[in-house]
């Protein structure tokens, strides 16, 4: 800024903040940094709303206590709503000064895509225009003034593997990624088939197919991008410890290791009687592959709803398991005293124990009815139908609360996605 007195003078709603030209200058609010390039009063008037050259104060007609928590955010590095402020209201000034709904606390942004959900809110396109704008301008600043563009590509480079929806880039890596997940579940389902099984005892337990075949060759293709894939995303982590506890991590890893250690084990004993005993655990290990589907969660929305439902719902599946677990105690010890219990001779054999009678209620209770065992007598039939009917109602009970989650977890998954698509689509068009 060319001109004016050393010090600047924010008024934001009539309440007003000092500061020098060199502060402006590196602000990390893109709106009080552009002040620093203007050189006309023209320009400035642009960025605010009024100018005063003989008290060099700028005025913007803004909430004044929104711009408080925004200093805040600027001073401490955390930025929470304003109590007693629509969440709406206060995005809106965030993304008047430059902020992001990413820069709030985890906590708000969960009341930000519950609000923005109930209410369908559509910003209208020049606000998302001006949005895109304000993100364009905050990177060529921070490209101009940051020295320390290693770390920044390190950053952008784990996006690029963490999460699918950041860029062009990692949108084509999870595409690539997905392809070979649905290629090896397609191997491990076809090697089960009769036409496709080795005809040696000890090749069909082994766990791995021989290079020479056409289905071990894919195998270990897949496995190499796996591995390549899991090896690039602990390197890039900022937190390794974090890293190897995140449950997905865990099952790439349980998902992988099969593989090494049958290659080991056959290394190690060769393809002789020893490997054959040994066969039962090695099949185990590779049905393991069956995780990767779990992998499918990085990348759909509807596999993400369905564990982000699962981890707020915990207390109701509790619940639910609880229902099951006292009804089931109570009619397998009524089924059994009725069925087999009170006439020993000629009792009904399929329900001798209680254990047994289990069996019989939980497929009663879940209108699933095999048909495999039922009642005989007429006390056993009444017991058959309250039991269905009690299933029936011990079930509905806490599906309504796990709706309801699924329904508000959908939602705000939801609307974190758009987010990212309209930062995708503001990069691919810059």
């Amino acid at each position: 800024m060319k001109f004016g007195k050393s010090i600047c003078i924010l008024n934001v709603g009539g309440t007003k903040y000092a500061f020098s030209k060199d502060v402006i200058k590196d602000f990390p609010l893109s709106r009080v940094s552009r002040l620093h390039r203007c050189v006309s009063e023209k320009e400035v008037l642009e960025v605010c709303d009024d100018y005063d050259r003989e008290r060099n104060e700028f005025f913007f007609d803004r909430h004044s206590e929104a711009f408080g928590f925004i200093m805040l955010y600027v001073k401490y590095g955390k930025l929470r709503f304003v109590p007693q402020m629509c969440e709406l209201s206060f995005h809106n000034e965030m993304i008047y000064w430059g902020l992001e709904s990413s820069d709030l606390e985890f906590c708000c942004q969960r009341r930000l895509d519950e609000r923005m959900s109930d209410s369908y809110t559509n910003f209208p396109e020049e606000e998302i225009t001006r949005q895109q704008e304000e993100l364009r301008v905050q990177s060529l600043e921070s490209r101009a003034t940051t020295e320390q563009t290693q770390s920044k590509w390190l950053e952008r480079l784990r996006k690029t593997f963490e999460e699918p929806t950041s860029s062009i880039a990692a949108q084509i890596l999870a595409s690539i990624s997905v392809i070979f997940v649905i290629v090896s579940m397609v191997m491990l389902c076809a090697n089960t088939l009769p036409d496709w099984r080795n005809v040696d005892s000890v090749e069909g337990h082994k766990y791995t197919d021989s290079l020479e075949h056409p289905s071990g060759i894919i195998e270990a293709v897949c496995i190499g991008w796996f591995t390549a894939e899991c090896m690039i995303r602990f390197i890039l982590s900022q937190d390794k410890c974090k890293f190897v506890r995140r449950p997905l991590n865990i099952i790439d890893l349980l998902a992988i290791m099969p593989y090494y250690i049958s290659v080991t084990m056959t290394m190690l004993t060769g393809e002789n009687s020893q490997l054959q005993r040994a066969g039962v655990t090695l099949r185990v290990l590779r049905m393991m592959r069956i995780f990767w589907l779990i992998k499918l969660a990085r990348h759909f929305l509807g596999l993400q709803t369905l564990g982000l439902t699962l981890r707020r719902c915990y207390r109701e599946m509790v619940m639910l398991m609880v229902f099951i677990c006292v009804a089931m105690a109570i009619f397998s010890a009524l089924a059994q005293l009725l069925e087999h219990g009170l006439d020993l001779e000629s009792g009904n054999e399929d329900y001798a124990s209680i254990p047994a009678a289990c069996w019989w209620v939980i497929i009663s209770m879940t209108t699933v009815g095999y048909g495999d065992m039922y009642p005989i007598t007429v006390p056993g039939r009444v017991l058959g139908g309250l039991c269905v009917v009690s299933g029936i109602v011990l079930l509905a009970l806490p599906i309504t609360f796990i709706y309801h989650s699924f329904v508000q977890c959908y939602n705000e998954l939801k609307f974190r996605s758009a987010r990212c698509t309209r930062s995708l689509s503001a990069e691919f068009i810059n």
